[in-house]
Formats: C-alpha cells, structure tokens, sequence
C-alpha cells in the first residue's frame, strides 16, 4: 500500500439505472493513485455499472463521479478517455473483423498525428507484454482464442495512454492458467508503467490475491470494503465467495445476509 498516492477517482453516492430498474444505490468508492483496487460481488450486482458510470457510457441519477478533483459524470465518453481513462469491457468487445494491429491502432484513435513515431514503440512495448499479439498481428481478432482476445482488449485500451484503466471481468471464460497469467501482467502494467486500475470480478480468490483494496457489492450497494489482505480473512468472505467453511462446536457456518456483513 504504501506505493499509492492520493485519490484520483471517487464515486459519491451515485446511483445509476436502466430504465426502471435502479442498478447501483448510493455507491462511493476512491481509488488511490497507482493501486489496484478491487469491486467484488454476484452476477448482476451492479458492478459492470459502476464502470460505464465511470466512463460515461450511463448517466447517474445521483451523486457525482470525480477524476483528479474535477466532475465528470454525464460527460462525452470519448472525452473521458481523453482524460486518461481507459475501459476494457466485459466480453473483450474487439472488432472481429479487423486485424489484431488494427484493433490496436483503435485503441490510439485520441491520439495525434504526430504521435505516431510514439503509438509504434508502444505497440512494441506492448507485445513485450503479450508477445502472441505479435505472432498474430496480421490476423482477424475474431480468430483468436478468448484469452488472446482478452490481452488484445487491455493492450487497445494501453494505447490511449491511460492514468487508469477500467477491468470488467478480466477472468470471465478463462482457464485457472490463463486467468492468472492475466492477472500477472496486470500486475507489472500497474508497476512498471504506473497505470492505476479498477477492477470488477466475480473470481474473488484472484481478485484478492492480487489487488490492493477491495469493495464488496450486493444488490447495488457496498455492504464491505478494507484492504485485500484484510477481506481475504473475514469468515462471511471465506464462506460465500472462496468456499472455505469453517467448523467448531456449533457445527459450520451459514452465510448471512448483508446487514450482519457489518
């Protein structure tokens, strides 16, 4: 922890909405400069909203979203990623049809013409991340496999130049290897680049293992948040979300609902 900075994005009291249906209730977060924090909950908890809150893709209703001490929600999202945020959707979202350098090239579409000498050495960095990229540069996106599609979506999403990228499931249909081999060079892309990271997962054993600070979502709302190391030894934790029950005299543990998460 001690290699993060001040807050560079927070989340006040936001809630955001699909049609009727209210999606998040009343979520704040921060993320600290150069951490990697961590948004953990069930399928359909919300956590996919809190990043298109993030990155303009939905409108709150309430509360505001503030990146480098300025209001950004219900800005342009192509303006956001301006600003230094990049956001790797769930599904990976490439373009099948085009080849694996130009879904990269996609990625730098902010960028200037005169930055085309810089966008090349960083491709270059990039398949030093991710060397398969390389291999299957002139090949449709399509045809790679989804862990390959998966490195070429976060690869896009480095040639913006981010301060912080948006993870939404990173590990979602992905082999126990490959899901860690992910992980691992997100790991070094936070450290050796300083790109600060959100990240939504389901797969809380590796969430936790390698993330800084956590939040626990249900239903649209924190019910728990404390440094990864911490979450990783609470018993309602170890129960619902790493299958680690445990037995005394009063026989196993049930799971509890969230107001005795507290």
């Amino acid at each position: 922890m001690s290699r993060e900075g001040e807050i560079i994005l927070q989340l006040n009291n936001v809630e955001s909405s699909y049609g009727p249906v209210k999606a998040i209730r009343g979520v704040s977060l921060a993320v600290r400069q150069g951490s990697i924090v961590t948004v953990l909950g069930a399928n359909g908890a919300g956590k996919s909203t809190i990043l298109k809150t993030i990155s303009g893709i939905i409108d709150p209703q309430k509360g505001s979203v503030v990146y480098k001490g300025e209001q950004i929600q219900k800005r342009d999202p192509a303006w956001i990623v301006r600003q230094g945020i990049a956001h790797v959707p769930e599904g990976r979202e490439i373009f099948p049809l085009l080849t694996v350098r130009e879904n990269l090239l996609m990625g730098a579409y902010t960028r200037s013409i005169g930055e085309r000498a810089a966008v090349e050495q960083e491709i270059e960095q990039i398949h030093a991340y991710f060397p398969i990229l390389k291999e299957r540069s002139g090949q449709q996106a399509g045809l790679l496999s989804g862990g390959q599609q998966q490195m070429l979506a976060i690869s896009r999403a480095l040639l913006a130049k981010p301060t912080i990228m948006l993870l939404d499931e990173p590990s979602l249909g992905l082999s126990p290897k490959l899901t860690k081999e992910i992980f691992e060079i997100v790991v070094r892309i936070n450290r050796e680049r300083g790109v600060t990271l959100l990240v939504v997962e389901q797969n809380a054993r590796v969430a936790l293992k390698y993330a800084d600070y956590g939040y626990v979502l249900e239903v649209g709302r924190i019910v728990m948040e404390d440094r990864c190391d911490v979450l990783r030894e609470k018993d309602d934790i170890k129960e619902f979300y790493l299958g680690i029950k445990e037995t005394g005299v009063r026989g196993t543990r049930r799971w509890k609902k969230k107001k005795n998460w507290r």
